[in-house]
């Protein structure tokens, strides 16, 4: 496991050292829960002005996807491909920076302090696998550098993910 990390409030320091933590914070022995879960509680805690981080898992089963781990308000269990941010991002398969959620038509609120949102979508192999969600209650806390960095985050943990009939 990862030792405890100071962030040092620099947000190019901190993505970087976020980015290496990821894979010391995999155990791949572990459910995809466990380690989810420790990734959105770094997530969390590295960026500031955030109030939500955590994921939404594409179920096959039901073609939507479902709550995973976060840190945050209780939030929306289930959402259909191109609803909302979250379901925007997992249809088009890019990344969505909204700086300003309530002009997103069909913006789900979950958290009414939610202001802006970033979502990236986790794609191994041209398959969605989830979707990492940020919100802030900050209006545009979000630009290029945080979309750039989460993409690197989410292509990390796309090559981690465990394949299909892996413990989950």
């Amino acid at each position: 496991m990862a030792r405890q990390s100071t962030f040092s409030g620099n947000r190019l320091e901190d993505y970087a050292l976020a980015l290496r933590q990821v894979p010391l914070l995999w155990e791949s022995d572990l459910p995809l829960a466990s380690n989810l879960a420790n990734i959105s509680a770094l997530l969390k805690q590295c960026m500031d002005r955030v109030n939500w981080a955590g994921f939404y898992l594409w179920h096959e089963a039901t073609s939507q996807l479902i709550l995973g781990p976060f840190q945050g308000l209780p939030a929306c269990t289930r959402i259909q491909p191109g609803k909302g941010v979250c379901g925007t991002a997992a249809a088009t398969q890019r990344t969505q920076l909204v700086p300003d959620v309530h002009q997103f038509p069909g913006h789900i609120a979950c958290d009414e302090a939610s202001q802006s949102e970033i979502v990236v979508p986790i794609i191994r192999d041209g398959v969605v696998l989830g979707v990492l969600d940020i919100d802030s209650p900050r209006k545009a806390r979000f630009d290029s550098v945080d979309r750039d960095w989460l993409e690197k985050i989410a292509r990390s943990l796309a090559g981690l993910w465990p394949r299909a009939g892996a413990r989950e």
